[in-house]
């Protein structure tokens, strides 16, 4: 993350422990023009869903061709981590002929059984599955990655691979690609891009920067409830005041620039709650709540007229070594549950159309268990969610031979067969960038390594 951004948001900070911002501290760089339009003829949001601690993709979906769960179950069964439909571990059997692979084979498979609101989803056709997708610089051979040849750097490693991720690739800077993308198209003002309930790399950008609201998007300015109105209303005036006079000190004026934004934002966001509430219920949990914001959000801005914006939630819990046979179904159990809300919610208010959502994760975990759960590991499975995707699964299952050409240690830890660059170059050009945008501007430098720029799973 740049020092200018720190710097901002160190500013909020100084501003809330003198009493004047309260919970506007939470926000981050406040400071692109707030009535600017996207140069874009409609409205399409992007929102990352993001699983910190590492999901395991291998348990999330399970292929059930006899060859794949025959391994699956042998390797995983003595540790009491294979799933199964006979133990009610696993939802019913869906079906899907393969694409983005020279051999579109019919593949079966199932979702795990935590997970009923995806798989209805699914059988609309509403979710797509990447399989074995993860950071690459260029595609990889496990000759090429056992003599070090474009390996990215710390591969199992939670931060590392998290920054990884939410840049798009290996070379992490201090922007983000979903923060790339909504400047390369145009996209200004300061719901452009924002993370709910905490910081995200992927939303920023150079010049445009995250703002980070809490998870249930309240924001208010302290010091200001007085009685009666007119006493309230005069102090606000002189803060006003006080914020708008120019200074000698470039430093000050920054730091007032950031705190007007954060009045103006919270007064937008204290109008769009005001205003008829989300008759969609969702469920308690910190990702539903999270999501519940980010469709107020949309709301509000898609009555603006044309525009992107981007958004960053997330959900933590996921770095199951151990108790992953409970662990891990709750967090996927309230994954579902809180996307299942959010789709209801986009549906409500007219924008499941303009709106989709997608998972990301640290990384894979190994096949092969390791007591009562699962070691870091590389390639991973993940959900994209949405009206406009078309659903079914992209790629192949790894073959679940361990020790076999896709098992980069012996373990099970997959060498991915797709790029997080493919995967966000697709979204992206749903979102309306070019190839040429996309190759030199988002994802500079690494797009054009791969020869198949969408993997088509957006319409």
């Amino acid at each position: 993350m740049s020092k200018k951004t720190m710097s901002r948001r160190s500013f909020l900070g100084v501003s809330a422990q003198a009493g004047m911002l309260g919970a506007l501290s939470a926000l981050g760089l406040l400071g692109a023009p707030r009535s600017a339009k996207a140069a874009v003829s409609d409205y399409k949001a992007l929102v990352c869903v993001y699983l910190f601690g590492g999901n395991d993709g291998n348990n999330m979906i399970v292929p059930l061709d006899p060859d794949r769960y025959g391994k699956y179950t042998a390797i995983r069964a003595g540790n009491g981590l294979a799933l199964s439909q006979a133990a009610n571990t696993l939802l019913g059997t869906r079906n899907s002929t393969l694409k983005a692979v020279d051999n579109p084979v019919e593949q079966a498979f199932a979702f795990h059984h935590h997970m009923p609101e995806i798989d209805a989803l699914y059988q609309q056709g509403k979710v797509a599955a990447l399989l074995n997708v993860g950071s690459l610089h260029q595609p990889l051979s496990k000759a090429q990655y056992q003599s070090g040849v474009g390996v990215p750097a710390q591969l199992f490693s939670h931060p590392d691979q998290n920054l990884q991720n939410q840049a798009g690739s290996p070379s992490v800077g201090g922007t983000g690609w979903g923060g790339r993308l909504v400047e390369a198209l145009g996209a200004q003002g300061s719901l452009s891009a924002v993370a709910v309930g905490g910081n995200g790399l992927f939303v920023e950008g150079a010049s445009i920067h995250g703002n980070v609201l809490p998870a249930n998007g309240q924001l208010n300015l302290l010091g200001m409830n007085f009685w009666p109105q007119a006493e309230s209303d005069t102090r606000r005036a002189a803060l006003l005041h006080i914020l708008n006079a120019p200074g000698a000190n470039p430093v000050d004026n920054a730091a007032n620039k950031a705190l007007l934004d954060g009045i103006g934002l919270a007064q937008e966001l204290k109008a769009a709650n005001a205003a008829t509430p989300l008759a969609t219920v969702f469920p308690g949990f910190g990702l539903a709540q999270q999501l519940k914001t980010v469709a107020q959000l949309i709301r509000m801005r898609s009555q603006q007229g044309p525009g992107r914006q981007v958004f960053f939630v997330s959900q933590g819990g996921f770095d199951t070594h151990g108790t992953q046979s409970y662990q891990q179904g709750e967090m996927l159990r309230q994954m579902s549950q809180s996307l299942g809300a959010f789709q209801a919610a986009l549906h409500e208010i007219g924008a499941a159309d303009m709106v989709t959502s997608f998972t990301m994760s640290d990384f894979g975990r190994t096949l092969q268990p390791a007591s009562g759960g699962t070691d870091h590991a590389w390639g991973n499975h993940q959900l994209i969610i949405g009206n406009a995707v078309q659903g079914g699964l992209y790629g192949a299952f790894p073959d679940f031979t361990l020790g076999g050409p896709q098992d980069a240690t012996g373990r099970g830890v997959w060498i991915p067969q797709f790029s997080n660059q493919q995967y966000g170059a697709t979204l992206g050009h749903w979102m309306g960038a070019d190839v040429d945008v996309l190759e030199n501007q988002v994802f500079k430098n690494e797009l054009v390594r791969f020869p198949v720029k969408n993997l088509g799973f957006m319409g």
